[in-house]
């Protein structure tokens, strides 16, 4: 199983280890089955930017970037080379190997839903 570190710019909120991640889960997936909040205000049809992350590291263990995603990753505040959009990071593997580092933006900063 996969292990994904998440740590937040909004500093009051401590990072969490999510432990035993499947192959095929999205990281907004295991971010909300853990009660990590990211906004996600198109239901996760890579339709908006609002579940946007910073993949710093394990980004191979993650299915490709696509076009559509890389457009709406455009739209995004603060974009940078490490952006994805939580809601289409399907992780392509899992093991005892498999570990990601994912920064989660200050969530107040991005107009969205409360799930």
């Amino acid at each position: 199983m996969a292990r994904i570190n998440f740590t937040f710019e909004d500093k009051t909120i401590k990072p969490v280890t999510v432990e035993n991640v499947m192959k095929g889960t999205t990281l907004l997936d295991a971010a909300e089955d853990n009660d990590i909040h990211i906004n996600h205000n198109c239901g996760e049809v890579c339709a908006c930017s609002t579940c946007h992350v910073y993949v710093e590291n394990g980004e191979d263990y993650l299915q490709e970037i696509s076009d559509r995603e890389e457009d709406f990753i455009d739209r995004a505040t603060n974009p940078r080379i490490e952006s994805r959009l939580s809601c289409q990071c399907v992780l392509l593997e899992d093991g005892e190997d498999v570990e990601l580092e994912v920064h989660v933006p200050d969530q107040n900063k991005i107009i969205g839903h409360e799930h």
